[in-house]
């Protein structure tokens, strides 16, 4: 068994030696340069982590096992892996040559401008893409201290920014019924105060933003909240958490294979925690993109 390491903040070597009871298995920490070099990759991280090393991952199309350690887990926290002591057995019955091995999809986020930064042809997002409250919250979590960030950092960000957060207009674009078609027909076109675009159910450290979404489906689950008086907003807070925030009026549940984001003036994308770039983009799922290891 041949097995590369990545190793995330806050890890070292040290981090895997549980993994390393078979003295048979040969180790090399960082990406393999092809897929000659090893037969699963490990990533010892969070959603951060992982996004950063995704378009790489998809490239090698290797078995990928997730450690989370990160201040954010959501994507560990999807596959079932919820320590680490649910990735280590999830190695071993996989080094014993179990088929714990399953394809999901990744989003894919194109930007549609020709601004000064323009997003990558194929940048890869893993759980969840947003625009509004969600990346302004991103952004100032991303400033706190690492053991703060991964302690309610996601929360304390949030909380003020509920106050000071203005709705924005946006129109959301989905595509045209007619196969093939690159026409699109408006979905939403509203002021809003966040769009979530999901392929995962949570987002922010356990928040159920989309408690509908599925990995293997080749859709986005999208989550619009609307004009909400901040009081409310910060009372149906909670309701995020077991994903009865959809029955709030002011929210909008659907699902497309791809959407167009349009807004008056370019905002932040933000995806897995991490900055992308800034609207118009496109957003959409490249089906089984990702071979992952599982429980």
């Amino acid at each position: 068994m041949r097995a590369a390491a990545i190793l995330g903040l806050g890890c070292s070597p040290k981090s895997l030696t549980p993994f390393q009871t078979d003295k048979t298995a040969e180790w090399q920490l960082g990406m393999p340069a092809d897929r000659d070099q090893a037969e699963i990759i490990l990533i010892f991280g969070g959603d951060g982590t992982i996004h950063r090393h995704l378009g790489q991952l998809v490239k090698l199309g290797l078995p990928v096992l997730v450690v989370p350690t990160g201040s954010g887990n959501d994507f560990a926290r999807a596959l079932g892996l919820l320590s680490g002591g649910d990735s280590l057995s999830a190695w071993q019955r996989f080094s014993s040559g179990a088929e714990n091995v399953r394809p999901i999809d990744l989003g894919i986020i194109s930007g549609i401008s020709a601004e000064e930064h323009p997003a990558p042809r194929t940048q890869y997002f893993c759980c969840v893409a947003g625009v509004g409250i969600d990346s302004e919250v991103a952004r100032k979590a991303n400033r706190l201290p690492r053991w703060l960030r991964g302690n309610g950092g996601y929360v304390l960000a949030l909380v003020p920014t509920i106050f000071t957060f203005a709705p924005f207009p946006m129109k959301i674009l989905t595509p045209a019924a007619v196969p093939s078609s690159d026409n699109w027909n408006i979905r939403s076109n509203q002021p809003i105060l966040l769009a979530a675009f999901a392929n995962t159910s949570t987002f922010g450290d356990g928040m159920k933003i989309a408690p509908q979404a599925r990995m293997d489906d080749g859709l986005l689950d999208i989550c619009v909240v609307g004009s909400v008086d901040p009081f409310k907003l910060f009372s149906m807070f909670p309701t995020v958490y077991s994903g009865k925030h959809l029955n709030i009026r002011e929210v909008e549940y659907f699902h497309s294979p791809r959407v167009r984001v349009e807004t008056e003036r370019p905002l932040d994308v933000y995806a897995d925690g991490e900055y992308v770039c800034r609207t118009p983009v496109e957003i959409g799922l490249q089906p089984a993109a990702l071979r992952v290891v599982v429980p």
